[in-house]
């Protein structure tokens, strides 16, 4: 039996852009002339899967219909919510559609993801997808690259494919336990199939699931859209599908996924991404000499740009602060000393420097090795002209 895979696009990625409610949810925002409900949709160009459910809110319609018909997809059924109420109502619905069998697989994928190997991820859900019975529900798990506390762990009983544990977001201290003990990312993708969720929420979400039901059988139907009934849906409980059912079931099983995966969810995973294919967007035009180094413009999308920022031996930015953008800083190389305020902080690679609309701010490096700097910087107004020098040792700042 073909896999139904159902996309989950309905979040608005409030933490890239808090101050910007007009902004482009994350899922659809062009990364050079690619997106990542775009790349989520060509994971499930293959032969194992039926036609594709997108799950979203009614206020993203137009967009979703939109990116289908750019990315020529012709065959496919849109879910709509009427509001927002996290991940485990809108698993439900679509789930509770009377034309889907009982039987029948399903893959429950968030649209703000990458995964660079199509091809093993779906030999994975193929292989697992024979195996599924009336209770199984399979999780899929990454292995981790950092401490990072963007995202959920769980361990497994005796490194099997049982899931012992979750643990939601832990500080990176915790974070570092668990790697120790072989935990792995939750990549928040769920395979299962229509008689089992539906056992599961019965079992620990009733009120829920008596909602989303009535939501559904009282739902209206125009060509390929469900619009889910309003009264009925706004009386749900928002909860994620992980609290709401994982963490209150039994011999959950999971599926561990060591390939690259991203969660572009956070400007330090965007700047993760953007120095890993850094070298593919350099160019003459892009480059640009300071005193104190370089940088590169790498890429410019609507309301953000993300630049490489290289401080040589020695090097030293102007004290500065900047009216209209605030910027994130991924350090990847050297040993930077960054002035922020009233605090020098000494970060170590890998870590991420928040850089608040107005904050004074420098870079020194006082090592032989350059220090190399992910920049992404967010705001209506991106130019060098929005630098406010302070003080300068290569005397720009006029007296």
């Amino acid at each position: 039996m073909k896999i139904l895979p159902v996309i989950i696009c309905g979040g608005a990625g409030t933490r890239l852009f808090p101050e910007n409610k007009n902004n482009l949810p994350k899922q659809f925002i062009d990364f050079g002339n690619w997106t990542m409900f775009q790349r989520t949709l060509e994971r499930i160009n293959s032969s194992i899967y039926l036609p594709p459910i997108i799950s979203t809110n009614v206020k993203y319609l137009s967009l979703v219909k939109k990116y289908l018909k750019k990315y020529k997809v012709k065959d496919y059924n849109i879910v709509l919510e009427p509001s927002k109420k996290n991940t485990a109502p809108a698993i439900l619905a679509v789930t509770l559609l009377k034309d889907i069998k009982s039987s029948q697989p399903i893959i429950f994928l968030p649209s703000d993801q990458l995964i660079e190997d199509k091809i093993k991820f779906n030999v994975a859900v193929e292989k697992n997808a024979k195996k599924i019975n009336y209770k199984d529900v399979f999780i899929f798990g990454i292995k981790p690259t950092d401490a990072s506390d963007q995202y959920g762990y769980f361990l497994r009983k005796n490194n099997s494919i049982e899931v012992s544990k979750f643990f939601e977001k832990p500080d990176k201290s915790v974070a570092k336990k668990l790697i120790k003990q072989k935990a792995l990312w939750n990549a928040g993708i769920f395979l299962s199939n229509k008689e089992s969720l539906i056992n599961h929420f019965i079992k620990n979400q009733k009120n829920m699931f008596v909602d989303c039901l009535n939501s559904v059988n009282k739902s209206v139907k125009k060509n390929n859209c469900i619009f889910l009934e309003k009264k009925s849906f706004n009386k749900i409980k928002p909860l994620s599908f992980d609290y709401a059912i994982l963490e209150k079931i039994k011999k959950i099983k999971s599926i561990k996924l060591i390939n690259n995966w991203s969660d572009l969810g956070s400007w330090k995973a965007i700047n993760m991404l953007f120095k890993n294919i850094r070298f593919k967007l350099y160019n003459k035009k892009n480059l640009f000499k300071r005193p104190w180094g370089t940088y590169r413009n790498l890429f410019k999308g609507k309301n953000f740009l993300i630049k490489e920022l290289i401080v040589n031996k020695n090097g030293c930015l102007s004290l500065q602060k900047h009216k209209f953008r605030e910027e994130h800083w991924f350090i990847f190389e050297g040993k930077p000393e960054i002035t922020l305020g009233k605090k020098i902080v000494k970060p170590l690679k890998n870590d991420l420097i928040f850089i608040p609309k107005g904050s004074i701010h420098r870079i020194k490096n006082k090592f032989k090795k350059p220090v190399k700097i992910i920049e992404a910087q967010i705001g209506k107004v991106l130019k060098e002209t929005d630098i406010i020098r302070l003080d300068d040792i290569y005397g720009r700042v006029k007296k």
